[in-house]
């Protein structure tokens, strides 16, 4: 059983991880470059899967985690934009990917923070888990950003 202020906590982790969600959603409808658009998609299902992970939480269950550290280090994105072309689109892409680094560093810190607001364990791991996510997802924004030579 949660303590309120535990409750609380898992509550604005899910405000934050809703504001993820319909933040990439939107995006992936706006990017121009398919390989961002994929992305988008992708990074969309985690967040989804992390607000489900505190869902579970709050009705008294502690998802297995799997403390995934090597997705960003993994992934490597193909070029869409060259690094001499300047066009709108890029520009356009560009906005999106550095927007989407700033909310993931904004969410990790989250993370950072409230894991030590809880007493259980389990719930540590996980949520030390998901901040682990949130920086893979960080990762793999720049690393598009960078081989796309928008930054």
């Amino acid at each position: 059983m949660l303590k309120e202020k535990e409750m609380m906590t898992i509550r604005d982790l899910q405000t934050q991880e809703q504001n993820c969600i319909k933040k990439y959603g939107k995006y992936q409808g706006e990017a121009k470059d398919p390989v961002l658009k994929d992305l988008f998609g992708t990074l969309q299902k985690e967040e989804q899967e992390h607000y489900n992970s505190l869902t579970s939480v709050i009705s008294g269950r502690v998802p297995e985690c799997d403390c995934n550290d090597h997705q960003g280090k993994e992934y490597q994105p193909k070029a869409s934009y060259d690094t001499m072309t300047n066009t709108d689109d890029k520009e356009h892409d560009a906005y999106l990917a550095t927007d989407c680094i700033g909310t993931k560093k904004m969410v990790f810190s989250e993370y950072n923070s409230d894991v030590f607001c809880f007493e259980n364990s389990d719930i540590r791991k996980l949520l030390a888990d998901i901040q682990i996510e949130e920086q893979n997802h960080a990762e793999m924004l720049y690393k598009y950003k960078t081989v796309n030579g928008m930054s």
